[in-house]
């Protein structure tokens, strides 16, 4: 099992991929992800200190602490250890000193000491800039390893001053650290996005007791304690609603945009927004099992299960690294030694060049952050994506399969006709259906119970027993009465003779002691932005959309025709449903992913299935969140095809990088190779391309917000 552990004093991403690599190497350790941009470590391990232990080897500033369930603590990402003043100092005063010895170059040379000078002020702005650098690599050969960018950056200067390159082993040191500098400013970026997502978490609860309102925090609340949430305050914990009329903001949860109108018997979640009126509350769960801590802990685990380009990317700069290393040791030997006229001081500069070239920090930085936004973009648009590799599978997804009741439809059946027979009147029919139905928790069997509510209809009749005929319908005995209320297939199943076969609508049959009594429709009506969810998923090119249900054929081909999808699968019951899903994930194999949409509830095992499962407006279900792979945390089926576009563009992203880091590598090394690219070009087409590829991936975090709000 997972644990989550925050990080404190980790400085940079290449100590996180350290850390990280390091560990999966141990006994102890059956799995791990370090996440620099969160500071959060997950791990499964038989000895925490042990793995303390290791990491203090690796990097001795470096700490984990434990996170209690729903605590959040910031530590790990808002005390930052990065000191953005104190770096620009750093980096003014060796840029300084530079300048100073690059203009007066020709001086220092002439000068009978001037080498003094010269070296005073280069290794002076050496040192400033290059400090971290010279540390790292040291601590990375002591590792026994030397294949980093730390000790490749040492190697190129150290070998640059050896051959009186002085100006350009400064310059490249600097360079090496501003580059340096920028990402950490851009990585800061994505940092503050964590922070304002940290930011929705309820600082403070008002606890109504005897003795009048006591403040305490979120933590310290039990379910069934009152508390009060004045205008203008967050909600602290999931409850419902016991006084007040209010509007309440659900954008930081949910990202509607529309406030809602609260009122007594309604449930509000932790982290949206009173906006016009007091509430009190009634607390329903403690805050480490709310919606707020839910969200939270999805967000933050979610860099645990990294996607396969990252995972090559890993691989590739394992390989990679070394390959140029080896390249750059035959290019400063092998041409002096095969060709006499060649100089051996020139080949060595060149192979320099090639050290400097060979840095994939622009790769190893820049992709998982472009995934990181991409989950955290969406995440502000209410949909909470497992991990990296759930956005490479949604962005090639091209099959998308919804279930009908309460994803596409609302789910809010109501009694719409009653038709009596056999000398049944209306409310005799309804009475008995009414009865049949008490004890279930189906919504149409609630609509029922309702409409006989509504009828003054009273149930005076004492159940004896009661069954549930999954998919069919119910059955039950009174002491004087077999009634039966279900569908046309458990009439035929049950050799009910009846008149009608083919009504218009959800249709609930009742029977009497084996006499047919009559039917009653119930209507349910389409969410309003069904229509806009299928455009939208064909706006993505996804090609094949279809929709299953258990209800009758009729029913199911009037919401089909409505919506404009010209697939699918009526009177399933929930066996059937699994079985045609796989069907259809067969079928549609070879053109990419299949996703299925449900309301997470009832469609679990569905979801379990398939590539991708999204659970829809299933915040509050826990079998939801742990059986799918992306949770939608309204009723809006567009979001669906939201997370699809998100996932795409994401990707687009990170393989922009991939290309763009790597045509730089290959035309530099090439350039450099034949000493067409000196020291100077080397670093800015290293640093220049590890700084645009990770202000591109900053571009993932503002997808969502370039989507058209609810």
């Amino acid at each position: 099992m997972l644990i989550k552990y925050r990080i404190e004093n980790l400085d940079c991403l290449n100590c996180a991929e350290k850390i990280e690599s390091h560990l999966k190497t141990r006994s102890f350790v059956k799995d791990v992800s370090v996440d620099y941009a969160s500071a959060v470590m997950l791990i499964d391990t038989s000895s925490i200190e042990a793995v303390r232990r290791e990491i203090k080897k690796l990097e001795p500033d470096v700490d984990i602490f434990l996170e209690k369930k729903g605590e959040f603590l910031t530590a790990g990402i808002g005390a930052d250890i990065y000191n953005v003043t104190r770096e620009a100092w750093t980096i003014a005063v060796a840029v300084l000193l530079f300048l100073i010895l690059l203009f007066n170059e020709q001086t220092f040379h002439q000068a009978r000491y001037g080498f003094i000078a010269e070296y005073t002020l280069a290794l002076t702005a050496y040192f400033l800039a290059g400090w971290n650098v010279l540390k790292g690599a040291i601590r990375t050969i002591l590792r026994g390893s030397i294949f980093d960018e730390f000790v490749l950056m040492t190697i190129a200067t150290v070998s640059a001053f050896s051959i009186h390159a002085v100006s350009e082993a400064v310059g490249v040191m600097i360079f090496f650290k501003v580059g340096e500098f920028l990402q950490n400013l851009a990585v800061s970026r994505s940092r503050n996005s964590i922070r304002s997502l940290l930011e929705i978490r309820p600082q403070h609860a008002a606890v109504k007791t005897v003795e009048g309102i006591k403040k305490t925090t979120p933590e310290k609340v039990n379910p069934k304690d009152l508390v009060v949430v004045k205008p203008g305050e967050k909600i602290p914990l999931d409850g419902i609603v016991k006084e007040g009329l209010s509007l309440v903001n659900t954008s930081a949860l949910t990202g509607e945009s529309v406030p809602v109108n609260i009122k007594p018997g309604d449930l509000v979640l932790a982290g949206e927004v009173n906006i016009s009126a007091m509430l009190t509350i009634e607390v329903t769960k403690p805050f480490a099992e709310s919606s707020i801590s839910k969200i939270l802990d999805l967000v933050e685990k979610a860099t645990a299960k990294k996607a396969k380009t990252e995972q090559f990317i890993k691989k590739f700069a394992r390989y990679y690294t070394p390959a140029v290393v080896f390249l750059s040791i035959s290019l400063a030997l092998f041409p002096p030694l095969l060709f006499s006229s060649e100089s051996f001081e020139i080949w060595f500069y060149r192979a320099l060049v090639l050290l400097v070239i060979s840095c994939p920090c622009a790769l190893v930085i820049s992709v998982p952050l472009g995934y990181f936004g991409g989950i955290g973009g969406a995440s502000r648009r209410g949909i909470l994506i497992k991990g990296s590799n759930f956005i490479d599978a949604l962005s090639a997804v091209k099959t998308v399969v919804f279930d009908k009741t309460g994803t596409l439809t609302k789910g809010e059946f109501k009694v719409k006709e009653i038709v009596a027979f056999n000398g049944y009147n209306k409310n005799r029919l309804l009475y008995y259906a009414a009865l049949a139905e008490t004890g279930s928790n189906h919504p149409i069997a609630r609509s029922v119970i309702e409409a006989s509510v509504m009828n003054s209809i009273k149930i005076t009749e004492k159940i004896v027993e009661h069954k549930e005929m999954s998919g069919f319908g119910v059955k039950a005995r009174t002491p004087d009465h077999v009634i039966i209320a279900g569908n046309d297939a458990l009439l035929h199943k049950l050799n009910i003779k009846h008149d009608l076969c083919n009504i218009d609508g959800t249709v609930v049959h009742v029977v009497v002691d084996n006499v047919y009594a009559g039917y009653i429709t119930i209507g349910d009506e389409l969410k309003k932005d069904a229509q806009i969810a299928v455009e939208m998923l064909r706006s993505e090119k996804v090609e094949n959309i279809f929709m299953l249900t258990g209800d009758n054929r009729f029913t199911a081909k009037q919401v089909a025709d409505k919506l404009g999808i010209s697939s699918y699968h009526a009177e399933l019951l929930p066996e059937e449903k699994v079985a045609v899903f796989e069907k259809i994930s067969r079928d549609y194999m070879k053109s990419g992913k299949t996703a299925f949409v449900g309301d997470g509830i009832n469609d679990a095992p569905v979801l379990a299935q398939s590539d991708v499962g999204i659970a829809m407006g299933a915040l509050g279900s826990d079998a939801a969140i742990e059986t799918s792979d992306v949770v939608l945390m309204t009723d809006h089926p567009s979001k669906a095809a939201e997370a699809i576009k998100i996932s795409k563009k994401t990707r687009e992203i990170v393989w922009q990088n991939i290309v763009l880091a790597l045509a730089v590598k290959i035309f530099f090394i090439s350039f450099g190779a034949f000493g067409l690219a000196g020291m100077w070009e080397a670093v800015f087409a290293d640093m220049g391309t590890a700084i645009i590829a990770v202000l591109n991936s900053t571009r993932a975090l503002r997808i969502a917000k370039n989507l058209p709000s609810d």
